[in-house]
């Protein structure tokens, strides 16, 4: 079931009289005793559990509250006199042709409230221990519009808390990737959104590159190219797969724009077929660059445009400032160019049992480097599943030093196609260790992997012995950024256990060392969204923001990472009134406009909320962005 997180909106202080046209059915909410009167709840609501989840779901006009814990529920509505009403919002209320937006208390339609007594005669429970009660009815004006329904609480009949619902995605996090030694340090592909498909599938090598673009030229130089090409001829690699995001700039007319982007990204496609037989499948997006534009102007004599809309950006750079700007302008026509590639095929035709064969031979007759290329070729067909990976129990290494990096592959192979073979190829790869007790690679993969099990509580370490191997690794040869990894994952283990025994300043160091170290090795996009959750869990949500606000600001961010950015920030309004936000949100309506807006939808319909609009900056944005 998909969470909903409730956050308070603070009461307002004083109401206008105008919230009190409609029937208000005597709650009482502007109590100079109201804190007396509200006590009890207050309390309540301070003890809460974190676990309690309650929303209001609609089955057809019926309005019911849910709730998962009973005895909360009970310590909410105690007395006489403690309810809840429904707010009925419509979505109306937020038209870009409505001038501005009434401040009331009641933003939609009071519902009568329902109290202590009927709220526990109606509770009724479900089969996955969901309580219910009806509370209220739709009006029949309303029923054909976009709705959705705030919480008023109630506390001897004061209004003692008014609550919206945000629907904010899940998204699953993990420690930071550290991946497994097979030729090369190998990483898995995995997703951020939980909805994604699940699975764990190994990932191809991937090149990234940027070339830029001379103002109205769809020809790119040579040059500019000559990095792809010789970095294609030094590897045994094929293109799988060709990503290409093009951007112009953002002067003239947006419909020339983008279609001289297409023909830029198309003639990057055409060249780079040439180097292959095998097709390249590729994706190509082509947009104006307002991303960096907006960045670009900061500090400059140019920078109170960013309050402008794009037309009225158009208009104010039109003729002479376009060309007082092109120092900027012409850092803004580009192709970021991202190359998925695979191994080239050396064993094509051949099925995988014939592989098998000749992979069991060629270790008979002492032939290693053969062995290691069919080997790889398994790999390819595990990969494409033309077969499964059963066929790596079959592939017969003897034990000896010799074939112990066959031997770590098929291991580390085994692990990464299925997390749950972990303590399996753990115990595996500690054997294998006694035949080659120097090989850094055996090393490596064996300081991962007992880092996830020690997270997971299927081993028992000492953590002092454990740090103490990692920072070995240097020794043996595994590159300090790698070492850095391990350990910022070791720490956030070490936090989560801390948080459990309530050790809060103990916790706080090592969120603090986290912090410091994930500056000194990359990250990729899964281990910015891992990170950022850690932050977020463990109290720091301001270092979770800090970690991803520049990045949001990259045309080459992740789509999904941008939007978990959004999913993390939306509903902050210090965050969002800051003018460098709206350069995000550009960002993510370059990148899917349909999946911006739709943010901005009723809860029904999977938005967050489109109460959202509340906030004038992100109703601008919305307004010139979503109002077609």
């Amino acid at each position: 079931m998909k969470i909903k997180y409730l956050l308070l909106i603070p009461c307002l202080l004083f109401v206008s009289q105008a919230a009190f046209s409609q029937n208000t059915f005597n709650i009482i909410f502007n109590a100079n005793d109201r804190d007396q009167e509200c006590k009890a709840c207050i309390h309540a609501f301070r003890q809460k559990p974190k676990e309690v989840r309650y929303s209001i779901k609609r089955e057809n006009d019926d309005l019911y509250f849910e709730i998962n814990d009973k005895n909360w529920f009970n310590s909410v509505f105690k007395n006489v006199g403690d309810g809840l009403a429904v707010d009925v919002v419509s979505k109306d209320r937020y038209a870009c042709q409505v001038q501005s937006i009434d401040n009331y208390q009641i933003k939609g339609l009071l519902l009568e409230p329902v109290y202590a007594e009927a709220l526990k005669r109606g509770l009724t429970i479900n089969t996955e221990n969901i309580f219910r009660v009806k509370v209220g009815k739709i009006p029949k004006k309303l029923l054909k519009h976009d709705l959705e329904y705030n919480i008023l609480f109630l506390g001897n009949k004061n209004l003692c808390r008014y609550y919206v619902t945000y629907d904010l995605d899940y998204y699953s996090w993990d420690l930071l990737d550290m991946g497994m030694y097979l030729d090369f340090l190998t990483y898995g592909t995995k997703q951020i959104r939980a909805s994604a498909k699940e699975g764990y599938a190994i990932r191809n090598k991937t090149l990234k590159f940027v070339i830029p673009f001379k103002k109205n030229k769809a020809s790119y130089s040579q040059a500019d190219i000559k990095p792809i090409y010789d970095s294609l001829r030094i590897t045994d690699f094929d293109i799988k797969s060709l990503n290409i995001k093009a951007y112009s700039s953002i002067e003239g007319i947006s419909k020339r724009n983008v279609e001289l982007q297409e023909q830029r990204a198309n003639s990057i496609v055409a060249a780079l077929q040439t180097f292959q037989k095998p097709t390249i499948k590729t994706v190509v997006s082509a947009s104006e660059n307002w991303v960096e534009f907006f960045n670009d102007i900061d500090g400059t004599p140019y920078e109170n445009l960013k309050t402008l809309t794009k037309n009225d950006v158009r208009k104010k750079i039109a003729g002479t400032v376009s060309r007082e700007m092109e120092y900027l302008l012409k850092n803004h026509r580009k192709a970021v160019v991202e190359l998925e590639l695979e191994k080239k095929e050396k064993n094509i035709g051949k099925s995988a049992n014939t592989l098998l064969t000749e992979f069991n031979r060629a270790i008979t007759e002492n032939k290693v480097d053969q062995a290691k290329t069919i080997q790889n070729s398994i790999f390819e067909k595990i990969k494409s599943n033309e077969t499964t990976p059963a066929i790596l129990q079959k592939m017969d290494i003897p034990k000896q030093a010799k074939y112990a990096k066959l031997i770590n592959k098929n291991a580390a192979y085994k692990y990464m196609l299925n997390e749950r073979q972990a303590l399996i190829v753990y115990n595996e790869l500690l054997d294998l260790e006694k035949l080659a007790p120097n090989d850094k690679e055996i090393k490596y993969n064996i300081a991962a992997i007992e880092i996830i099990l020690w997270r997971h509580k299927a081993i028992d370490i000492d953590e002092s012995e454990l740090v103490k191997n990692i920072n070995a690794l240097k020794k043996h040869g595994i590159h300090r950024s790698l070492i850095s990894r391990m350990m910022a994952n070791f720490h956030i283990v070490i936090a989560e256990k801390l948080m459990k025994n309530r050790d809060f300043d103990n916790k706080d160091k090592s969120v603090d060392y986290v912090n410091k170290r994930y500056k000194k090795f990359p990250l990729s996009d899964y281990d910015y969204l891992s990170l950022a959750q850690f932050f977020s869990i463990y109290g720091n949500s301001n270092l979770a923001v800090k970690l991803l606000e520049r990045k949001a600001r990259t045309i080459d961010i992740d789509e999904d990472l941008l939007f978990y950015y959004l999913n993390l920030t939306l509903i902050d309004e210090s965050l969002t009134n800051d003018p460098n936000y709206r350069t995000i949100m550009l960002n993510a309506i370059n990148m899917n406009k349909t999946r911006f807006c739709k943010l901005f939808n009723a809860v029904e319909n999977g938005g967050v909320t489109f109460q959202l609009l509340d906030n004038e900056y992100l109703r601008n944005t919305y307004c010139e962005n979503c109002n077609d």
